[in-house]
């Protein structure tokens, strides 16, 4: 599977939106155009300290940077 962006002027989304979606082999993802708000940042980054703290503490398995950059 392979994902690409596509960029659609606002009075053309509909008409391209319709003709995506009769495609049977189309997955449609929309993307969120606004950043997070600031609590949202300040959640996942609360989140991502507290697995780290789990990881160091050896409550949970890290991954390693390979694996990670794969993901990437």
């Amino acid at each position: 599977m392979k994902d690409i962006v596509v960029s659609i002027p606002d009075k053309e989304y509909t008409f391209f939106m319709k003709l995506v979606k009769s495609l049977d082999f189309v997955i449609i993802k929309e993307l969120e155009d606004e950043p997070p708000t600031k609590q949202e940042f300040l959640n996942g980054l609360q989140q991502a300290i507290k697995e780290v703290n789990d990881i160091k503490a050896g409550k949970k398995k890290g991954q390693s940077l390979k694996d990670f950059l794969n993901e990437l």
